[in-house]
């Protein structure tokens, strides 16, 4: 498409609404500028079409030929501007909000509050295979709940979730242990990245374990959880991911020993969107979900890594 011949939008404001008022006064007090303003942006509007607008007499404006034919073309051209506009407001409020998150939050943190989010009936929730992928771009997301609190480029990256971790395990194996040292004849089952049992271990005064393992699984918390949930064996769990799991029975917690709380999840999105209704609808949201567990990073602290 050719634009070149096209005049400043900001021409073709003043001169519509001058044009439907026939007073660059109201036309200024309808744009919140002043008349000498609208007579400026008017003026542009005439050099550039080489001839008037308006006939001015006797303290009135009067369109001429040229004008009432251009005003015309413009108002109909403005409507059908304004009914696009609209319409795209209304699908960008109605598209699919695309959260990416590691299966654990999704699946033990989001979902037991969704009914609670503002976005809960546009909300496009995704699995990440390990650690949500951060590049945009690749991810096609519009928001991630990114591991950790690392910066990413050309986005904000708000730490959300600090906790700690405990031994979890199905109530009938818990019941059956008594003591952090009879963990060591239990199969104890682990994450490939960031195992916490030699650190959890320290904490409740025991020897590293020598004891059997359990079953590694590869930066995936949830199969963890999913497989304790099944007595396979005791899972070390977050305590802001479980908490709902623990309520419901599911799971329960073994000894009051907990590691060191870290921030484990932060709410990230590219900074070219901070002003978007729904990416700051949904942030405002996690992060006071967060804050109503007790599990916020307080304070919320936004960056933009360059």
């Amino acid at each position: 498409m050719i634009t070149t011949r096209l005049p400043p939008f900001s021409a073709l404001r003043a001169f519509e609404a001058a044009a439907r008022h026939l007073s660059f006064k109201a036309a200024a007090e309808e744009l919140c500028v002043t008349p000498s303003a609208i007579s400026h942006q008017v003026k542009t509007l005439e050099e550039h079409l080489g001839q008037p607008v308006f006939l001015r007499a006797a303290n009135r404006l009067v369109l001429t030929e040229t004008g009432e034919a251009y005003c015309h073309a413009l108002t109909s051209i403005l409507s059908d501007l304004s009914a696009a506009t609209g319409k795209a407001m209304a699908d960008a409020r109605t598209a699919p909000f695309r959260l990416q998150a590691t299966a654990a939050f999704n699946a033990r943190w989001l979902v037991p509050r969704l009914d609670r989010c503002p976005l809960r009936e546009a909300i496009s929730i995704r699995n990440a295979a390990g650690a949500p992928e951060t590049d945009f771009a690749a991810n096609d997301a519009d928001m991630i709940i990114h591991w950790g609190d690392s910066p990413i480029p050309g986005c904000h990256v708000l730490p959300m979730l600090r906790t700690g971790r405990y031994p979890v395990a199905r109530p009938d194996v818990a019941a059956r242990i008594g003591t952090p040292q009879e963990l060591l004849a239990e199969p104890l089952l682990r994450d490939e990245v960031m195992d916490g049992w030699a650190e959890w271990f320290r904490q409740a005064g025991v020897l590293a374990p020598t004891g059997r393992l359990g079953g590694t699984f590869n930066a995936n918390c949830e199969l963890n959880m999913t497989a304790a949930e099944r007595g396979q064996g005791i899972a070390l769990a977050w305590d802001a991911i479980v908490r709902q799991t623990l309520e419901e029975g599911r799971l329960v917690r073994l000894f009051d020993v907990m590691t060191p709380p870290v921030t484990i999840y932060s709410v990230a999105y590219p900074a070219a969107r901070a002003d978007d209704p729904r990416v700051a609808a949904m942030r405002d949201w996690l992060l006071a979900a967060s804050e109503e567990d007790g599990t916020s990073v307080a304070p919320p602290q936004i960056t933009a890594a360059q």
